[in-house]
């Protein structure tokens, strides 16, 4: 009877430690434009880090990054990007696509490597 409930508490603890650990922040995966641009349905609405450089368009207004290459994903909100244009950036944010809308990504934190 003793072994057995301290087999319980044992099973306990180790349910408690592997909960804890899973509960931690979800971990961004560093894919670069190149990636994003040829498989980009096998990264839809992951968390992803991934740099270019920040251009800009007015009509319609939007936002996006680019490699030398010219793979381009858009990036919003506009807040975030706008004060970096032309710099090349580091950022991190969901991946979305969609083949009638494109690659998307909406930005949690945006860092400047220049």
């Amino acid at each position: 009877m003793k072994f057995a409930r301290t087999l319980t508490m044992i099973a306990a603890a180790t349910t408690w430690v592997m909960l804890s650990a899973c509960g931690g922040e979800e971990t961004a995966s560093e894919v670069p434009l190149m990636v994003l641009a040829s498989q980009p349905a096998s990264h839809d609405g992951q968390l992803i880090t991934t740099q270019g450089v920040v251009r800009h368009l007015e009509e319609p207004s939007h936002y996006w990054i680019e490699d030398e290459q010219l793979r381009r994903v858009a990036v919003e909100p506009d807040d975030l990007i706008a004060p970096h244009l032309g710099e090349t950036v580091k950022v991190t944010g969901r991946f979305h696509y969609a083949p009638e809308e494109g690659r998307s990504l909406r930005l949690q934190q945006v860092e400047p490597l220049e």
